[in-house]
């Protein structure tokens, strides 16, 4: 099929194998779908696996408001060594005795829930993040490491699942906010342990409303596009985006133009609303005052 625009529209749960980057998901969906609008909310390293949101079609327009979701993680956290990447896939830079403490499940139990709320990470010399126009990892790799700044982040739950004396390490299910790195989490519980610590494995399992249990394996989506029921896979837009629903008449959506809104309705001033007509996402708006302001429209109610 001949890669360009189709009439394709919809949201993908891919559960992404080890070693491939979200842009190399995103291209095998663009080959067995013919679509070009192809993106992703949320990247994952390539030693990460689980759940990719990624976006068909004009719902790429969706990225901003899928990103900003809460993920959640299994977190494998190695004790002993720092790597360059504060991951596996590094080389070692620094290696640490590790006490016996790190062993007990209690002691491990009382760390995690140290290292919940709010606080500063400095991110990974490794990162996509920018400074001045250079990429972190880019320069990382050249032999220059950027000067990064920290970042709020926030851990919401952070549980002990196992501990493993052998290894030793740990696996740990976590709740972060937006843009933290789980990386930094297992470099920095390292250094609060009084030994060294880096990420072993991670595995995403939710962001936001939408779960690792609904997620399709690529060979299960180059099946179905093969077959033409790609479609049949999608999840739904509506319940993924986690908004408040305004359900709209057709005719009020012509040319983009606000919508009438009862303000007394949940959502508040500035809020988002998903705006639906006869269960189509029309799009994202923002509550103002008596109206909605369209800041996403899929469907205008001259294409219905």
């Amino acid at each position: 099929m001949k890669r360009g625009a189709t009439t394709l529209e919809g949201i993908l749960l891919v559960d992404k194998p080890a070693g491939m980057t979200s842009h190399d998901v995103v291209a095998i969906v663009r080959r067995a779908t013919g679509e070009g609008r192809v993106g992703h909310a949320g990247t994952l390293d390539p030693m990460a696996t689980g759940l990719l949101v990624v976006l068909v079609g004009p719902y790429t327009r969706l990225e901003p408001y899928l990103s900003g979701a809460r993920k959640s993680y299994r977190a494998r956290i190695l004790f002993g060594a720092e790597t360059d990447t504060d991951d596996a896939e590094g080389a070692v830079v620094r290696t640490a005795p590790v006490a016996d403490a790190v062993r007990d499940p209690a002691f491990a139990a009382v760390m995690l829930a140290a290292t919940t709320g709010h606080s500063m990470q400095m991110p990974p010399a490794y990162s996509a993040i920018k400074v001045g126009g250079r990429v972190a990892h880019r320069a990382a790799r050249a032999g220059e490491a950027l000067e990064l700044a920290q970042r709020p982040i926030e851990v919401y739950e952070a549980t002990l699942v196992s501990v493993d004396p052998v290894t030793p390490s740990w696996d740990v299910d976590y709740e972060v906010s937006k843009g933290t790195y789980v990386r930094a989490l297992a470099r920095d519980l390292g250094r609060s342990c009084g030994t060294a610590a880096h990420l072993g494995a991670l595995r995403r399992t939710a962001s936001g409303a939408l779960s690792l249990a609904d997620t399709h394996t690529l060979e299960a989506i180059e099946a179905a596009a093969g077959d033409g029921r790609i479609e049949q896979i999608f999840t739904d837009p509506i319940a993924a985006l986690g908004l408040p629903v305004h359900d709209a008449d057709a005719t009020d959506l012509a040319n983009g133009r606000s919508i009438p809104y009862d303000p007394t309705s949940a959502a508040s001033e500035s809020d988002l609303v998903a705006v639906e007509t006869d269960g189509v996402l029309a799009g994202v708006y923002r509550v103002h005052t008596d109206r909605l302001v369209p800041v996403v429209v899929l469907v205008t109610g001259g294409a219905l």
